[in-house]
């Protein structure tokens, strides 16, 4: 009898491979030097959100960065949805679909005479459970985040574009190994950028609340979200004000509230900064009521999905580092 668990597949290249034989080469560039551009989704209901965009802004950065690359928009959405397709039932029923797309410039040209290796870009496409990402994440929801201010900031876009979403991101995890270090679970990451100013945090974008106008950092110095971009859709679908503006902790202490966005998580409340009190020190009003406007759009509860996960603690939780925490 064959008790063989089924793996997850990963399109690579064309080609569908079992996710543990899924292997760029030691010569790529992605290793050598980060060159790799990205993006992360997830489904609600298993269907796939803003897909397009997220793809969009993939080809983008596959332009600036003149990565030769032959595949369309169309053609990597048509691999994603057969990525999902192929992995389906693999997939708790309550499970949603993180998919990882990522596509890098390939083998370095001293390395080309090796051989068996695969010549030119590489197109990867990974589909794991989103639960992964969120794990642990359904108390903030209720507790909110204390952002932490790190000594690491954001690289300025005059050095390089942060608005292209690649994997040169050891800025990010060393404001998260900064913040690791502070007692508690909740501490998150929130990085300046270079004139001073709240630029994002490590992996998500950062806003305050003030007379109920909602208010994002200026986006030259920042990996500017999906998320970010759908913040601003559901203010205009209720009816508040949406501004993007230069944002200091001085604003940040006397905001009325404040919450970040991801797509993993959509949003989560901010309810201190450096373990000083925003507002109330609770989840904001217009937080509460964008995240049930966002559950509303999507037809799911986004928080109690993410707070039903961690009931089940299937993921058992592992000494490792997370986009998130780092251990």
């Amino acid at each position: 009898m064959n008790t063989k668990k089924k793996q997850r597949v990963v399109y690579f290249n064309g080609h569908f491979v079992p996710e543990s034989e899924a292997k760029v080469s030691i010569y790529d560039s992605s290793l050598m030097f980060g060159d790799m551009v990205f993006e992360m989704t997830r489904s609600f209901n298993k269907k796939q959100f803003k897909l397009k965009d997220h793809i969009s802004r993939l080809m983008q950065g596959i332009k600036i960065l003149r990565i030769p690359f032959d595949h369309s928009a169309a053609e990597i959405e048509k691999a994603c949805n057969k990525t999902i397709e192929m992995n389906s039932d693999i997939f708790e029923k309550d499970d949603e679909h993180r998919l990882m797309i990522d596509v890098s410039r390939g083998l370095l040209g001293i390395y080309h005479g090796i051989e068996n290796l695969h010549k030119g870009s590489n197109l990867i496409i990974a589909d794991f459970p989103l639960r992964w990402t969120v794990s642990g994440m359904g108390k903030l929801f209720d507790e909110g985040i204390n952002a932490v201010i790190t000594s690491q900031r954001v690289i300025p876009a005059h050095l390089m574009d942060p608005k292209i979403k690649n994997r040169s991101r050891l800025f990010y995890l060393n404001a998260n190994i900064e913040v690791s270090q502070i007692k508690g679970s909740n501490n998150w990451a929130l990085m300046l950028d270079t004139d001073g100013f709240i630029a994002e945090g490590s992996g998500d974008n950062f806003f305050i609340v003030k007379n109920k106008e909602v208010i994002s950092p200026e986006g030259r110095n920042m990996l500017r979200g999906i998320s970010r971009d759908y913040v601003k859709e559901i203010c205009e679908q209720i009816g508040y004000t949406y501004k993007e503006k230069n944002i200091d902790q001085y604003d940040v202490y006397t905001s009325d509230e404040a919450f970040m966005s991801g797509t993993p998580f959509c949003i989560l409340p901010v309810t201190s900064l450096n373990r000083v009190k925003i507002g109330t020190g609770k989840p904001g009003e217009i937080f509460t009521e964008l995240l049930k406007k966002w559950s509303k759009n999507v037809g799911i509860n986004i928080s109690q999905q993410i707070k039903d996960w961690d009931k089940k603690n299937i993921q058992k939780e592992i000494p490792a580092t997370t986009p998130y925490e780092f251990k």
